[in-house]
Order: C-alpha cells, then structure tokens, then sequence
C-alpha cells in the first residue's frame, strides 16, 4: 500500500499495465494500476488539479512551469520542489510530448487564468 496527498503529486505516467507515479519531490512509485484508474480517481476529487495530456500521461497542472512547444516539454515547479522537475520516461530519459497536446495544454491553463481574473 502506498499512501500519497494529492498536493504531493506532479504527474502520472502509463508504463504498459503498470503506472509511474512522481512525486514533487522527484521520487517515483511504480504502481500495478493502468493509467485509467488515476484518471476516474482523480475525478473523484472536489477540487481536480489533473489534465490527461495524451494517452500516457496525466499531469497535476498546478505545478506546470513551462510548456516548450519548441523542444516537446514540460517542466513544473512549485510549493514543496527543490526544484524544477523535468518531465522524464521511467528510464529517466526525457519525454517529449505531441505539440498538439501541449497547445490543448496551454488552451485550458490559459481559460483557467481568465476566468480566474472574472
């Protein structure tokens, strides 16, 4: 059993049946659960800081500091970080993410921002 806040989650990435979970602090949990599991848990939640961005991977937009259209990544940083987290396979190599999904990314983060300001 692994037990894990919410807050302390930067993002969620699919590894075939099994899921990488990583933390804010940079530590990683391999999980036995595929990724549509975080997805209906975290829909659960009261206030739902996680965006699926693509088929592997579901980020907790709170903590996203940078979306590279150029090279394909992200980067988050926040409360409770060292610092910055690079977005990394469970290799630790870095992932690049479809520019597609980075600009439906940056779409919502920039939606929420205005309607922040209502």
């Amino acid at each position: 059993m692994v037990r894990v806040a919410t807050d302390e989650i930067a993002y969620v990435l699919a590894d075939g049946n099994y899921s990488d979970l990583v933390l804010i602090n940079g530590n990683r949990r391999k999980l036995t659960f595929q990724l549509h599991h975080f997805d209906d848990w975290f829909k659960l939640l009261r206030r739902n800081p996680f965006v699926r961005v693509g088929r592997s991977l579901i980020v907790n937009k709170d903590y996203i500091h940078v979306i590279n259209l150029t090279n394909q990544e992200l980067l988050f940083t926040g409360k409770g970080m060292d610092k910055d987290l690079r977005l990394e396979d469970s290799e630790g190599k870095p992932l690049r993410v479809a520019r597609e999904k980075l600009k439906e990314l940056m779409e919502l983060l920039g939606e929420e921002k205005g309607s922040d300001n209502e």
